[in-house]
């Protein structure tokens, strides 16, 4: 069976519109790629209430628990090895400042501060670079200061 898009006016078959049940056919009336377009369209003319939508849709209980059990599966472990080589290859100044500071926090030639070096922030500390290429020179920050340090560092 086939059906006309009414945004480009093609005739298509039906597995290439999305399906709604409300419909008679029970498909929409748009095309997937019309319906695609539309969606990336409306993104990029509302992009900062769609990533505050976004952000607070990511930060919802069960959200957070599905990426939490995701993580600790064979999938989500070959998925996050392959994220950390991407990276390595991407920024490897980044990673060899990374394997630096880790080889020294083991070999005992720094130590890790007990707290973020932020004031009244009692939270575990990591180490941040504000320069890669001084691999030993970190500033020790919660998670949250260090993402918040990056963020004004792109900006």
């Amino acid at each position: 069976m086939e059906k006309r898009c009414f945004k480009c006016l093609c005739i298509k078959p039906l597995v290439e519109f999305y399906a709604q049940a409300k419909m008679a056919d029970g498909h929409m009336n748009k095309c997937k790629n019309c319906t695609k377009a539309d969606v990336i369209k409306h993104r990029r003319a509302n992009l900062e209430r769609v990533r505050a939508y976004d952000r607070l849709r990511g930060s919802m209980p069960h959200r957070v628990a599905a990426r939490k059990a995701y993580s600790k599966t064979a999938e989500g472990l070959v998925a996050h090895a392959r994220a950390r080589r991407v990276s390595a290859i991407r920024f490897p100044e980044r990673h060899q400042a990374r394997i630096a500071l880790g080889n020294a926090v083991r070999d005992g030639r720094i130590k890790p501060w007990p707290a973020c070096a932020i004031a009244d922030c009692e939270h575990k500390p990591e180490g941040h670079h504000p320069d890669y290429s001084r691999p030993l020179d970190v500033v020790w920050l919660c998670n949250e200061h260090h993402r918040a340090a990056h963020e004004v560092t792109a900006a």
